[in-house]
């Protein structure tokens, strides 16, 4: 079934790298897997040449019943994950860092919702983000945009993005700064099974000047991962104002970055499982979070306390050390 799913994305393609950056794999290993198909079944499905690539009439023949097979394929395998998830009680939510009190929040919500079903958390970095929710491995995902085709998803809030710095930049000790003048420092580098948009947003690349954007050879899949780099002086990462408490750490500062677009919180999920019981209830108390801080409006870096902006002005602002909110009242 895999081999067949890999010949449908060429055949939307009719290029090899691009399939193969669609699917998260390698070219080369994209190659193999056709070519494995084509000895199987006894039959060339493309014609390759340095150019370009064609589906033989064969392949053109045969892709609709490859189209109805993955899709019976995919239905079979959907059907099966809701019946393992409902015989087991289960509603799986990924998410970066699990001890965060909106995540407590959403918990809470669900199981008023689906009594009896249990919420399990499941720590994701930047690749099974989005390659666990396309995979039927969870329910949703609390995570940063933007998503990927075949990822459906609902704003929860905005952050300002920031710069991430070794304090011992010169740019560190600033208030802020522009993204030209970032331009000499090198972006560390995520893996490249991260989805490129996403890789391409949080390195703001392309530049609003059209400066090429450089990259250190690292590749980096969580932003522990991706920090460390940075306290070496290897280079800057742009993340969510929100950074600033969540990942307080020696060694590094956080500047605001006055032109980079704002970013977006989301709750994330696989879009043929929209209207699952799981998804749905998750879905609901998501929207009832994000609509109680809808009227404060703009950027909100403490969104992930889930209590909304207006409420939390009304006394001194909490802090988060430890993994704990410490509320200083």
């Amino acid at each position: 079934m895999r081999q067949l799913q890999l010949l449908l994305v060429l055949a939307q393609e009719l290029h090899f790298g691009r399939a193969a950056q669609r699917l998260y794999i390698s070219q080369p290993a994209l190659s193999r897997q056709i070519r494995r198909l084509e000895e199987q079944w006894g039959i060339p499905l493309l014609e390759r040449s340095t150019r370009q690539v064609r589906l033989t009439a064969a392949g053109r023949a045969l892709l609709p019943r490859v189209r109805d097979a993955v899709a019976a394929g995919d239905a079979l395998r959907e059907a099966v994950r809701e019946q393992e998830r409902a015989a087991v009680g289960r509603v799986v939510l990924g998410c970066y860092v699990t001890a965060l009190p909106v995540i407590t929040a959403l918990v809470e919500r669900v199981q008023k919702q689906l009594p009896g079903r249990e919420v399990v958390l499941r720590e994701v970095d930047f690749v099974e983000q989005f390659r666990a929710l396309l995979a039927g491995e969870l329910d949703a995902a609390l995570c940063y945009g933007p998503v990927p085709p075949g990822v459906q998803s609902l704003q929860l809030a905005t952050e300002r993005v920031v710069v991430c710095l070794a304090d011992r930049h010169p740019l560190a000790c600033r208030m802020s700064v522009t993204l030209a003048e970032l331009a000499e420092v090198p972006v560390v580098g995520l893996s490249p099974d991260v989805p490129e948009g996403w890789r391409a947003f949080w390195a703001a690349d392309p530049r609003p000047d059209g400066a090429p954007v450089a990259y250190t050879g690292h590749t980096a899949t969580t932003f522990e991962g991706s920090l460390a780099a940075v306290v070496q002086g290897n280079g800057l990462r742009l993340v969510s104002a929100g950074c600033r408490e969540l990942f307080p750490r020696p060694g590094v500062r956080y500047v605001d970055v006055a032109d980079a677009p704002p970013c977006a919180a989301l709750l994330a999920w696989a879009a043929p499982r929209r209207d699952t019981p799981g998804v749905v209830a998750l879905r609901r108390a998501a929207g009832e979070l994000a609509g109680r801080g809808a009227a404060a409006g703009g950027p909100d870096a403490l969104w992930w306390l889930g209590i909304p902006p207006v409420e939390r002005s009304r006394n001194q602002e909490p802090v988060f050390k430890d993994h704990q909110v410490v509320d200083h009242r």
